[in-house]
Parts: C-alpha cells; sequence; structure tokens
C-alpha cells in the first residue's frame, strides 16, 4: 500500500502555512500521510505535474504564480474554477484524469459563517478592494449568497472593469481615489488586496465611512489583526480575519484526497499559528 502524498505548489513557497494545517490533521485523524511544499517554477510546472501522480501523490493545492496555469493541464474542471478561472486544488484520479477544481469561494464563506454566524449577504451591498485573483474567488462567493450589489475598487481601474465584464451588472466599478467613499452604503467589506500585509504597504483608503453593525473581512492573515480590521471594530463593526479562509479552503481538498473530512477548530488555528 502507498503512503498517500499531496503537497502544495507555488513560487515562492516557504512562507505557506498550509502544511502546518495538512501535517496537523494527518497526524490528529491517524493517517499514513505527507504533505509537502514545493517550489516549482513555470518553466518547470507540467513536467512536475505529469509525474506526481507516479510518485504516489493523490492530489496537490496550487498557489501563486501557477493558479491559471493548471487549468490548461486538468482533464476535468469543476463549473466554480471555470467560473473564478483558476484552480487551487487538483486531485489525481485513480483513472489517470487531473480533476481542477477551486475551494477558495467555498472557504471564504465557510469563515464569515464559522466567525460571524449571524452575517446576512443580502442585507445591503458589499465593497470589495481589489480585483486581483482573490477578488474572483470572493466575487463569485458573494453572487453565490445573494449579496444584492458588490462596489469594486482598484488602483488599477481597467482590472474592476474587466471584473464587471465578467461577473455582470451587479457589479458596479468605483474610482481608487472614491474607495473610502463606497463604505458608506456597504453592509459587507472585504479586503483582497496585499496591502497591509507584513512587508507591503498599509491600505490607505480612508475608513471613517465604515458602517456600525458592518461586517469586516480581510483576506491577509499576516498579521492577524490588519489595520483594517481594528480600525473597523472600533466604529463597531463585526470583524474577520483571514485565517479561516485558508483554513476553510482546505477542507473539501484533504476529503478529496484522503477519504476524511477534517473539521475546522481553535486547536486548528493555533496549531497553524505556531
Amino acid at each position: 500500500m502507498k503512503i498517500p502524498l499531496a503537497g502544495v505548489i507555488g513560487s515562492p513557497i516557504a512562507h505557506s502555512r498550509s502544511p502546518a494545517l495538512h501535517t496537523y490533521w494527518l497526524k490528529t485523524l491517524g493517517i499514513s500521510g505527507h504533505y509537502i511544499p514545493m517550489d516549482i517554477g513555470s518553466d518547470d510546472l507540467t513536467d512536475v505535474i505529469k509525474m506526481l501522480p507516479k510518485m504516489g501523490f493523490v492530489g496537490v493545492n496550487i498557489t501563486v504564480p501557477h493558479k491559471e496555469a493548471v487549468m490548461d493541464l486538468a482533464d476535468l474542471i469543476t463549473d466554480r474554477a471555470a467560473l473564478i478561472g483558476s484552480a487551487n486544488t487538483l486531485i489525481f484520479r485513480k483513472d489517470g484524469k487531473i480533476h481542477a477544481d477551486n475551494t477558495d469561494s467555498y472557504g471564504f464563506i465557510q469563515n464569515l459563517r464559522q466567525k460571524a454566524p449571524d452575517w446576512n449577504p443580502k442585507a445591503g451591498p458589499a465593497a470589495l478592494l481589489g480585483a486581483g485573483g482573490a477578488a474572483r474567488s470572493v466575487i463569485a462567493a458573494l453572487l453565490e449568497v445573494g449579496v444584492p450589489e458588490i462596489l469594486i475598487s482598484n488602483r488599477t481601474r481597467l482590472r474592476a472593469e474587466k471584473l464587471r465584464d465578467d461577473f455582470g451588472n451587479r457589479l458596479k466599478v468605483v474610482d481608487w481615489v472614491q474607495a473610502g467613499n463606497m463604505l458608506e452604503d456597504a453592509a459587507t467589506v472585504v479586503n483582497t488586496t496585499a496591502l497591509g500585509m507584513v512587508g507591503k504597504p498599509e491600505l490607505r483608503v480612508p475608513l471613517d465611512g465604515l458602517q456600525r453593525g458592518a461586517l469586516v473581512t480581510d483576506l491577509v492573515y499576516a498579521p492577524l489583526r490588519t489595520h483594517l480590521l481594528n480600525e473597523a471594530e472600533k466604529a463597531g463593526c463585526q470583524t474577520v480575519d483571514g485565517l479561516g479562509m485558508l483554513l476553510h479552503q482546505a477542507v473539501p481538498a484533504f476529503e478529496r484526497w484522503f477519504g476524511v473530512r477534517p473539521e475546522v477548530t481553535d486547536e486548528v488555528r493555533a496549531a497553524v499559528l505556531r
């Protein structure tokens, strides 16, 4: 019996929390398997992915910068991966086919439902900062749970307009200089940019428009409490940090690979933060 292997492919990859997460689950659930970080450049991606199933891999997570590129290597693509336009999970099936999925939108919503159980997505518009790959997952998730309108702002307006073209007229594009104003109407606020992350510039959007009772979440989880979340808390908003999205997106992948559905608990959070 081969020991099942899984892992995460990206470049760089040393910062990834996924190995700590999956290793914790493997250990506590008593599964003899391993989860390995692999720093693979774009030139070697195709060769590596074709070789992995022969080495005993049951699947891999995919992170920056390969999430779009792996779509071309898959035999089967889920509807949600097709809608988002990228994959973060590959499943190597027994029949030799590569199955691509995107569990980021699932992880995003599950994190909000766990940490803010009374959140009502239909309560009003959502304001979204950023228009990169993460924004696509968040938009797909918010539209699916019934957010009536998404106001989106990005430093490069063109990228936000592309998302509106792709996802339809429930998206309204707002100039970056006006980004602070869109918070005044928002029942849900999401930062999908890397601004505020360790080693990146701060998020400089004015936050005085935040409404008391709004739900504010930041996909950045290093630091766990970002400037946005601190200011939102002071303004009387409900806040949810970004670590839970990482934890919850891993659940369906782990279940597909290892046959057991793990749970996201406080112990898991603590293990990953260590």
